[in-house]
């Protein structure tokens, strides 16, 4: 009796190894090598939604995104400075903080996302007294001329405090430099996720999540290189097309869910087309020109070109929720899965009027919560299959 083929090992699987490794590495190895590697390195940390990590970059950081512990932390001591009616990001944050799982981060950004953040500020100060924290005001008001004033005066004393942490001047010079670096990675950010749109059986939204959650903890450069090679080993292999419904996930861009809920929507019968995960990778749409003034032009690329989402305020009211039948539209979604966090009031209280901008050119949706640590998956699965069966069963053709 002869054996069953042994398959052929797929080219992508090393690569999504290692990110899966440095998703689950909740010491921050790859930063603490990084920052041990030469003398007088820093390390920046970040919270969602938007950091301009040009700046730390220019400075010769290394910018760290920080969601939260995930599903393998258990949060005992970051529970005692938070109430139990807000999300877990703050707390399992503060978690890792107090468990010195943090303690070679030399300062730390909160961009204004909502209250608890905020707040998350100011506990930060008081428990770690020598990092340096800035609480990051980004624009609300976007009024021409006043906005582009203030957000330029924001990113003018967040150069300042970065470069004396840094012991360097930030100069014009490598700050352009910088922002050439990161638009070649949102680039290649872009067009992982055109491929995976085009061709989403190719490229399971499990492996360009954890690629995208890479890009938090190493150096951009060589982010930039590990998508690159991603794409090329994707591009070389071929998976089995599935007769799977195309969805938009929304409301993800903050607290993170499991990877299990990314993995579970998927074998319900999903391909996930759009979504908003850690929207730092591409908040800002097309490239910041790189001549000229370069605060100048971090905040019109922010004021003018950057995505839509509920954590960034919309002056006009008529456009609200555009931006989700948008998402459907470009990259042929059928329909639309609503996941927030738990007691996320940025994501529950923009869903009604997404919703509703649905309702309007009668796209599909569902929505249900989740928690960082959430343990059931099985829920998730049979509502996100019976959604997916309910397209295909009695959606127009």
């Amino acid at each position: 009796m002869c054996a069953a083929p042994v398959p052929a090992p797929s080219p992508t699987a090393p690569i999504v190894a290692r990110c899966q490794e440095l998703f689950d590495d909740l010491d921050f190895g790859a930063a603490r090598r990084w920052k041990a590697a030469a003398p007088g390195r820093k390390v920046v940390a970040f919270m969602p939604v938007y950091a301009p990590r040009e700046l730390v970059h220019a400075a010769g950081m290394l910018p760290l995104g920080i969601m939260g512990a995930g599903e393998s932390l258990e949060v005992i001591h970051g529970d005692a400075y938070y109430q139990s009616y807000i999300c877990r990001i703050p707390r399992s944050t503060l978690e890792l903080g107090i468990t010195g799982r943090l303690d070679f981060v030399d300062g730390f950004l909160f961009p204004s996302l909502c209250d608890v953040i905020r707040n998350l500020s100011g506990i930060w100060k008081l428990l770690f007294p020598k990092v340096y924290v800035r609480y990051l005001d980004v624009p609300q008001n976007f009024t021409p001329g006043m906005a582009d004033e203030f957000w330029v005066h924001e990113l003018q004393e967040l150069r300042e405090g970065l470069g004396k942490l840094a012991g360097v001047e930030i100069t014009d010079d490598a700050l352009r430099d910088s922002i050439a670096v990161y638009n070649e990675n949102r680039r290649v950010v872009r067009e992982v996720y055109a491929y995976r749109a085009a061709e989403p059986w190719q490229a399971p939204s499990s492996d360009v999540y954890l690629l995208m959650r890479a890009g938090l903890v190493l150096p951009v450069e060589e982010h930039t290189r590990l998508l690159r090679d991603w794409l090329a080993a994707a591009r070389s292999e071929k998976r089995q097309r599935r007769d799977n419904t195309r969805i938009v996930l929304n409301g993800v861009f903050c607290e993170q869910p499991p990877l299990g809920l990314i993995k579970a929507i998927e074998m319900a019968g999903c391909y996930v087309v759009d979504d908003d995960f850690m929207l730092v990778n591409r908040l800002l749409i097309g490239d910041v020109p790189v001549e000229g003034d370069p605060l100048a032009n971090l905040s019109t690329a922010y004021l003018t070109r950057s995505e839509e989402t509920a954590s960034k305020y919309q002056p006009d009211q008529a456009a609200k929720g555009q931006y989700i039948v948008d998402a459907v539209r470009r990259n042929g979604a059928e329909g639309v899965i609503f996941a927030a966090p738990s007691f996320c009031d940025p994501a529950l209280l923009e869903r009604p009027m997404l919703e509703e901008r649905l309702d309007r050119v009668d796209v599909p949706y569902i929505g249900f919560k989740y928690a960082e640590n959430s343990a059931q998956m099985q829920p998730v699965r049979e509502q996100a299959g019976t959604f997916a069966d309910s397209i295909k069963l009695w959606s127009t053709p």
